[in-house]
């Protein structure tokens, strides 16, 4: 049996490392355009550390990958995340930060719930979970807090809001993620049960 101040450190030191994979792996993804906007490649630590730990844990991965995603808003590196900073710093930040927070958070419920009956079922369902929460509040919040950007964007683009949020905002982007996350959950089942038998 591990003792506590044993698993609190293992602890510390496992979300350290997934918060500097997600870091790098988003810096890395920001250079990754599909369409307008970068790829996302921080949900599988965010998957694994939220299964690990729990949703607490996930919020917080999600959240460091929403503040990374926030820098290349503000830096110009994501050039629709700088069209809506310029428009509304407060609402980007709240965006970027909170998709990303309730995609660890709800991935870690996900897990949780389903964990129980079977860890790999646990996996997949918090594997799906995460991209449908963080693409869904970042549509969700693009059409509540920036409306006249959304259908300026489409105008542009030369499509209607629906055709240009299901075509270019989720479109290859969601489903490169989705897949990413379903290919990789047998190894992430593999490192959850990993540690419960260390722990055992």
């Amino acid at each position: 049996m591990v003792s506590s101040s044993t698993e609190k450190t293992r602890r510390m030191v496992v979300l350290s490392i997934l918060t500097a994979l997600v870091v790098v792996l988003q810096l890395v993804a920001s250079n990754i355009l599909i369409g307008s906007f970068p790829l996302t490649l921080t949900l599988v630590p965010v998957v694994i550390g939220s299964a690990l730990y729990g949703p607490k844990a996930g919020a917080w991965l999600g959240g460091v990958f929403g503040a990374v995603v926030l820098v290349m808003c503000v830096i110009g590196v994501d050039k629709g995340g700088v069209i809506l900073w310029n428009a509304n710093p407060f609402l980007t930040a709240l965006i970027c930060v909170g998709k990303g927070v309730l995609a660890g958070f709800c991935a870690g419920l996900a897990y949780k719930a389903v964990a129980r009956a079977n860890s790999l079922g646990g996996v997949i369902t918090a594997a799906v979970v995460s991209p449908v929460v963080n693409t869904g509040t970042f549509i969700l919040g693009l059409t509540v807090l920036f409306n006249p950007v959304l259908v300026s964007w489409a105008g542009a683009d030369g499509s209607s809001v629906i055709t240009y949020v299901l075509v270019v905002l989720v479109g290859v982007n969601f489903f490169i993620e989705l897949t990413l996350n379903l290919a990789l959950s047998v190894v992430i089942d593999r490192i959850i049960n990993y540690r419960v038998r260390r722990l055992a």
